[in-house]
């Protein structure tokens, strides 16, 4: 006859830790991507809007003769949707005939 002898596992717990600590590194390194694919998503949104102001009022000029006088002029008139709860708009036009100075940047959110 024939006598077969199971090894017992000594230390099963050590299973569940190694399983915890693998499932953590995991949502450690997926939260480190998310996070990373949300600011390149701000970036990229920032660089979009800048983008549509500069041409706004390029079109401005060839339809008008002349630059906007403000980015409300864009607003009413050019289709331009700003959020102001995002960001902060600077346009410095100082003569109509001169493509206005564009600075655009992102409201800094308390920690």
């Amino acid at each position: 006859m024939i006598h077969v002898v199971r090894a017992r596992k000594k230390h099963p717990f050590i299973g569940y830790v190694v399983s915890i600590a693998l499932a953590a590194a995991f949502l450690y390194i997926f939260s480190i991507g998310a996070g990373n694919v949300a600011a390149k998503t701000k970036e990229e949104n920032l660089n979009a809007l800048v983008e549509a102001v500069r041409r706004a009022s390029v079109q401005c000029y060839a339809i008008e003769g002349r630059y906007p006088p403000s980015v409300e002029y864009l607003e009413e008139h050019y289709g331009i949707s700003i959020d102001r709860t995002s960001y902060i708009v600077f346009y410095d036009g100082w003569a109509s005939n001169v493509m206005p100075d564009i600075t655009i940047l992102p409201v800094q959110e308390d920690p």
